[in-house]
């Protein structure tokens, strides 16, 4: 709102410092400021008002030292982080972007699948919370909104690089060529990390259909996107299990995703890393630092000894924002590496499962690979304080980041 206010300000006024809300830099800069107060400083009496009204945590007797010294802290407050990066986005974004559209709205409904799922456990008292098909339905029900609005949406365009013998013949012809890129297209491609030619097309997945591939590629590709999201919002609330450790892996991840969102969107960088240049993407970077914004600040009540847990509310809504940012900017092949926490715990559980179910079926007694899933609960079972932990888990988070990055230029 503040964006097309000091536009208009800028162009018919022409008013000092009205024409900074123009740079993306400094709309991001000051997402995240606002998003960081608002988090902080409404945080608390968000906090307050959960224990008010006695939103607190029901503890499971999981053999863990310390879990019952959380019994009653108050839960819900993914609504923290959804308010501190809903208000700047909504104050400083482009809201007719198609990318921030998306964005929002997966926000919002990631956030309602998760608000009912914690309302069912806290009042209603039923601890199973809202049945497993109902969250899955709701997964897919945003998989196939997003998939199809990138699919078909005009505002969703690539800008190619020119082959290598083309850029010859451009600058032979003008010194300095504006860019090395085609016109504006459609295109089902993304990257592959650490491959020199690395695009991929979604098309080639059913290429055995001749021409008449590109008439259905739009099915696996929002196929796939349904996959990303499910998956990704899983491992996120999979990984929300102790003090500290989903949101600030969430914040590491997101911060890389902000590096891929402006390079793509900035065709000077684009065309100097060799990636492909996604037109307007660079706006989904206000909305990334105010997501950052309110993880960090959320953080302040979170870490070790946690105020508040940010229960499904919070932890559906990261991982649906962290798909779709992911699938936006053509960089979701690269979700096992940058998202590899959220893929080891999810994975943990998958193997704790089957192996016992395999162990039981076939010796009559189910074992077990870990002490316990998902795979933080192990260490904590290991002796290990969840301090520890945490940090150690953020460290891998952060190299696991950086070498997501390195994908640039590493082919």
């Amino acid at each position: 709102m503040l964006y097309y206010l000091f536009e208009y300000l800028d162009k018919h006024y022409s008013m000092a410092g009205a024409g900074l809300f123009q740079y993306i830099s400094f709309r991001s800069a000051m997402a995240f400021a606002f998003s960081l107060l608002v988090s902080t400083i409404f945080g608390k009496q968000i906090i307050n008002k959960l224990r008010n009204l006695q939103v607190g945590e029901t503890v499971r007797d999981l053999g863990l030292e310390g879990q019952y010294e959380k019994e009653g802290t108050p839960t819900m407050g993914g609504l923290i982080i959804i308010i501190a990066t809903l208000i700047p986005v909504l104050l400083f974004a482009k809201l007719h972007n198609v990318y921030i559209i998306l964005l929002i709205v997966t926000t919002v409904w990631m956030g309602m699948i998760g608000f009912l799922d914690d309302y069912i456990k806290v009042f209603k008292k039923n601890k199973e919370g809202l049945k497993g098909r109902f969250k899955v339905i709701g997964q897919i029900t945003l998989g196939i909104f997003v998939g199809v609005t990138l699919f078909f949406s005009p505002q969703v365009t690539v800008k190619e690089k020119l082959p290598e013998e083309q850029i010859v013949q451009l600058t032979e012809v003008l010194p300095v060529p504006s860019n090395h890129f085609t016109k504006e297209i459609k295109s089902t491609k993304t990257t592959i990390p650490f491959m020199k030619n690395n695009e991929f097309d979604y098309a080639s997945l059913i290429g055995w259909m001749g021409n008449k591939a590109k008439d259905y590629v739009w099915i696996v590709f929002i196929l796939v996107v349904i996959f990303i999201i499910t998956a990704v919002s899983n491992g996120a609330n999979l990984t929300d299990g102790i003090d500290g450790l989903a949101a600030g892996t969430s914040a590491i991840i997101v911060l890389a995703l902000a590096v891929f969102a402006w390079i793509s969107g900035n065709i000077i960088f684009s065309d100097y890393l060799n990636v492909v240049y996604i037109p307007n993407s660079g706006e989904m970077t206000i909305f990334i630092s105010a997501f950052v914004g309110g993880l960090v600040g959320f953080l302040w009540y979170n870490a070790y000894p946690a105020q508040v847990f940010m229960g499904d509310t919070g932890s559906l809504t990261i991982g649906g924002i962290i798909a779709v940012l992911a699938i936006s900017v053509r960089k979701e092949l690269l979700i096992p590496i940058l998202a590899g926490i959220f893929l080891i715990e999810n994975l943990s559980v998958v193997m704790q499962v089957s192996y016992f179910k395999y162990t039981r079926k076939r010796f009559g007694e189910g074992k077990r690979i870990f002490l316990m899933s998902p795979l933080h609960h192990h260490y904590q079972k290991k002796g290990y304080h969840e301090s520890k932990i945490v940090t150690r888990f953020w460290i891998v988070g952060i190299l696991l980041a950086v070498l997501s990055i390195l994908t640039l230029k590493v082919r």
